[in-house]
């Protein structure tokens, strides 16, 4: 096992509601290590979405701690957060979040320029051609399918090497054969690069590829084998 890079103790989140309080996660315990692959699944509104937010640094709970890279997250001001997540988190969405004003090679350098990297278009060029798109690095959002798009936003997330990835339903808007490729993308990168994985997903079948499963009800732990 390697060294640790996230951790949640105690972690609980609550919110204001008609009723009442609402509470949405309830004293939630987890440790990732470096390389490891964490699926978190459950129905709709059983705090999925919630708890990646506290993962990375989004949100902050209402009560517990979420640690990343060696840093206590709720310690940290807005700023001093998005610095850490700058430097050691990758996002990847269901939506893709590309920007259509930019072509493929430009969307994955952009992280890259803003961290200053000499490099960024050789770094870019290399991971579009890693996901299959070497032929596709001048084309706009707009020219290319949706699996395509969510490889470019693959490539971006990994462009900069982020030690923790976060990926919200990455297959959720593709088909089963392209979702089934965007899969096996996924973890090359995250068994090539030592990335630790965090998926939250609807798809099972997904999810048993990690190497570990968390299965939430109502805010509530209920399953977290170590080998699914």
């Amino acid at each position: 096992m390697g060294a640790s890079i996230l951790t949640a103790r105690n972690l609980s989140k609550v919110v204001p509601s008609a009723e009442g309080e609402l509470t949405i996660l309830h004293e939630l315990n987890l440790e990732l290590n470096k390389g490891d692959s964490l699926a978190i699944v459950g129905s709709s509104g059983s705090g999925k979405s919630t708890l990646l937010g506290l993962l990375a640094g989004l949100d902050l709970p209402s009560r517990g701690e979420v640690t990343l890279a060696g840093q206590a997250l709720s310690n940290l001001d807005e700023d001093q957060r998005a610095r850490i997540r700058a430097e050691h988190v990758g996002f990847v969405f269901q939506s893709f979040q590309l920007l259509d004003s930019l072509n493929a090679l430009e969307n994955v350098m952009l992280p890259l320029e803003l961290d200053g990297r000499k490099d960024a278009r050789e770094r870019a060029t290399e991971l579009l051609r890693r996901v299959g798109l070497g032929q596709r690095l001048s084309h706009s959002p707009r020219q290319l399918s949706g699996g395509e798009q969510q490889r470019v936003a693959i490539a971006r997330a990994f462009a900069a090497e982020p030690d923790v990835l976060f990926a919200d339903e990455p297959t959720g808007n593709l088909d089963t054969h392209t979702g089934e490729h965007i899969s096996d993308l996924l973890f090359e990168l995250n068994k090539e690069s030592g990335t630790t994985l965090v998926l939250v997903t609807h798809d099972e079948r997904l999810a048993h590829r990690c190497h570990r499963l968390i299965r939430l009800e109502a805010g509530l732990l209920v399953v977290d084998p170590l080998e699914p």
